[in-house]
């Protein structure tokens, strides 16, 4: 059974074999230099024995040789004879000394030969070989024509802009320098010391030698190969050879290596016919191919590192500011992907992430055979629902709209749709599953499971009454539900299944926002590192997150507690078929059981979310035992649906690409992204057997507040509210409001803004 990826073993060099890289790289750098050294030392020697040996005898040394014992004559008493070598020892001596060295650096000379590529090799041609990706069902999904996308071109076909560019994003003392620029070196090393920043400070010559001799591995013993084949690169090729080469060999994407290619890829043009602000826009994407590509999934960030490209032209005067403000401001056409592909978006999320391990050549055109969990039949449903569903929604402002199947017990993506159409004008090829979002209610889950860790139950009742929540500078936070209503003495299980924002808030506040942040870490989250930022707005969705990451977490819920990581790579092969990753099954436990059984019972529970979407709303798949929550985000930015059963979890996100909101009559729950959840649930559900969740050891059934609900053997129950009966009323209160009503009224929605029996809330300094 697949799970978390096990990488090939790569064995990293000891100090020795530091050691004799660096001596090489001396020797290599300086020559015959040592043997020039050696010849003259013995010239000297043999010359002037008299002057060196004679030296060794006067007086103001502080350890005066000629007294050592070891150096006396067995002579009487008298001046004592001066001390002599003769000429035979010395030159027996110098003889094994020269052919000892000899010897050491001519096996040094044949080491580094024998270990490292030379330099020749760059004017090499080495043939790619295609990397293929499937489905989990061994359909081909993609395949990257390495040698097809690949076009030789000469340093004079280059225009000026693009090389002052070229220069001044990624080597400004390229012209300067022997290969290696050791002022940014320093300046890096001074910076990652200083800020904690990872600087680099390759120069083009060293891009060239990693890109063509050496493999992608972040190690010293690589980097030091990299410097020493710079340093004899720039020894047998001038700078623009030099220029050229790199032209030729820099990845800009997948499978599109060198300028010529990019060019025409992206532009449809020579690279004669770039444009300045075209230039500066390709000058950038060797950076970071994989993540910079504009078929990649975040293309935005290309036109951000546009944008550095021609401050740093500006800088070093290749440009004016007024030529850079214009080459930034107009509008790049990219032209669409040609090549035939399934799933793109997955593809290249696909393609990333082993680009990040292996280096974008390696994935592109090292033949790799790439077998992935996807499923290509479930893909082209899901794509045609998403797509059906966000074009029915064009009247409420919604213009995209993004969906993930996974297993929820493997963690394997059986389906990635980004966007409404890959190929749709300029917000396509932007993978939303991947980017930060944020999730509204989504997120509230994760605050009541680490509620019922310290001991509160669905039955602990809490007040969902008009309160105001101050900081520590006194400003005011005053949450609402979303319809403005307030209801009253609710429990937890109603307030979570009907997903009410104050009860939230103030359960957040009693536990606190630092436990609601580290369970959100368990679960996978990653962008909760810092929740004082977010302060109690983050049990409503305020920090950002990633879809596939709650994905993880509902699987999570869905698993008994066992997160997996999402994953989307069964099996990776070289062009020899030796296995390089390849997943198994290692589930974590990152919550009890029994914390995510009360999770699912609430979030599967259609009375619980009666209060706020009614009886058998779009949430409730009818037969099937489904756990379902809805998040929409501040002014209607995001809306989203995360639901699961005991072998799926499905998530969709509906918005727009430019953070636009949507019309205020979206509803969630009844518009937006549930049809399409509803839609794609029914298409995996339908005809199957229905499943439910196994109830784990250690729940039993308790009373607390007069309610009757599950509970945690393992766990003393805690109550947040007290109750007291006065007259014919009773007055509930919590550590921040009270309310009285009757009996009759308990549960009853209050008319918005009236408070009855309330007394002042209390305003914690938070």
């Amino acid at each position: 059974m697949p799970k978390g990826r096990t990488k090939k073993i790569i064995f990293k060099p000891g100090p020795l074999a530091i050691t004799l890289l660096l001596v090489k790289f001396i020797l290599i750098k300086i020559g015959n230099i040592p043997l020039f050294i050696f010849r003259a030392s013995l010239i000297i020697i043999s010359s002037v024995p008299s002057i060196l040996f004679q030296s060794l005898s006067i007086t103001n040394f502080k350890f005066k040789i000629l007294n050592f014992k070891f150096l006396r004559q067995n002579s009487k008493a008298g001046r004592p004879k001066k001390f002599r070598i003769s000429k035979r020892t010395k030159i027996a001596f110098g003889l094994s000394a020269f052919l000892s060295f000899l010897f050491l650096y001519t096996v040094f000379l044949l080491s580094a030969a024998y270990q490292l590529p030379t330099p020749t090799k760059l004017i090499s041609s080495r043939e790619p070989l295609t990397t293929e990706i499937y489905d989990r069902n061994g359909i081909l999904l993609y395949r990257m024509y390495g040698d097809k996308n690949r076009t030789l071109v000469k340093l004079s076909e280059i225009p000026k802009n693009l090389i002052q560019a070229t220069v001044a994003i990624e080597d400004r003392n390229f012209y300067q320098h022997p290969g290696i620029d050791l002022r940014a070196i320093a300046r890096a090393l001074y910076q990652n010391l200083r800020n904690g920043n990872q600087e680099g400070a390759s120069t083009i010559t060293q891009q060239l030698i990693k890109n063509s001799l050496l493999t992608p591995e972040r190690t010293y013993s690589r980097k030091l190969k990299e410097i020493v084949l710079a340093l004899w690169a720039e020894r047998l090729y001038s700078k623009d050879e030099i220029l050229q080469m790199y032209y030729n060999e820099a990845p800009f994407g997948g499978s599109i290596v060198g300028i010529a290619a990019a060019s025409e890829t992206y532009f449809g043009k020579s690279p004669q016919e770039l444009s300045l602000s075209e230039s500066s826009y390709l000058a950038g994407l060797p950076a970071s191919p994989t993540q910079l590509s504009p078929y990649g999934t975040r293309p935005e960030l290309a036109k951000l590192r546009q944008k550095q490209v021609l401050e740093k032209m500006v800088k070093q005067k290749y440009i004016t500011q007024t030529q850079a403000d214009k080459a930034f401001a107009e509008h790049l056409y990219i032209l669409p992907l040609a090549n035939n592909i399934h799933a793109p978006h997955f593809v290249f999320y696909i393609r990333d992430q082993l680009a990040a391990e292996f280096g974008p050549r390696i994935v592109s055109q090292g033949g790799l055979k790439i077998y992935t969990t996807l499923d290509l039949s479930l893909q082209e449903k899901v794509e045609n629902i998403v797509k059906n569903e966000i074009d029915k929604l064009s009247a409420l402002n919604v213009k995209n709209g993004a969906a993930m199947v996974m297993d929820s017990k493997t963690g394997q993506i059986l389906a990635m749709v980004g966007s409404r159409d890959y190929h749709y004008p300029d917000f396509g090829n932007y993978n939303v599953t991947l980017s930060l979002r944020q999730p509204g209610s989504a997120i509230k889950p994760i605050t009541y499971a680490t509620a019922f860790a310290k001991g509160f139950s669905p039955a602990s009742v809490i007040l969902d009454t008009p309160v105001t929540f101050r900081d520590e500078w006194g400003n005011a936070y005053s949450p609402v539900n979303y319809d403005g209503v307030f209801r009253g003495p609710v429990t937890l299980r109603q307030a979570l299944g009907s997903s009410l924002n104050i009860p939230a808030v103030k359960l957040s506040a009693t536990i606190g926002i630092e436990p609601v942040a580290q369970t959100a870490a368990n679960l996978g989250i990653t962008t909760m590192e810092n929740p004082a930022r977010f302060g109690l707005s983050l049990t409503l969705g305020g920090a950002e997150v990633k879809m596939i990451e709650m994905m993880g977490a509902y699987g999570t819920f869905a698993n008994s507690g066992f997160w997996q990581k999402p994953t989307g790579i069964l099996k990776v092969t070289d062009s020899n078929n030796n296995v390089l990753e390849e997943y198994k099954n290692s589930p974590k436990q990152v919550i009890s059981p029994a914390i995510a059984y009360l999770i699912t019972n609430i979030l599967s529970d259609d009375n619980a979310r009666k209060m706020a979407f009614g009886p058998k709303s779009l949430l409730h798949i009818p037969g099937y035992e489904v756990g379902v929550k809805t998040g929409t985000s501040d002014y209607k930015k995001d809306n989203l649906t995360f639901g699961y059963t005991p072998n799926f979890v499905v998530g969709v996100w509906v918005g727009n690409p430019d953070n636009s909101p949507m019309n205020p009559r979206l509803a969630s729950g009844i518009t937006g992204a549930a049809p399409i959840w509803n839609k794609i649930m029914h298409t995996l559900l339908d005809g199957t057997t229905p499943l439910a969740f196994e109830r784990p050891a250690g729940i039993i059934e308790t009373t607390i507040n007069g309610k009757k609900d599950l509970s945690i053997t393992e766990v003393v129950p805690k109550a947040m509210v007290k109750v007291k009966k006065n007259e014919d009323k009773f007055v509930f209160s919590d550590p921040f409001s009270s309310y009285a009503t009757t009996s009759a009224q308990i549960n009853q929605p209050m008319p918005q803004g009236e408070q009855a029996g309330q007394v002042n809330p209390l305003q914690p300094n938070l």
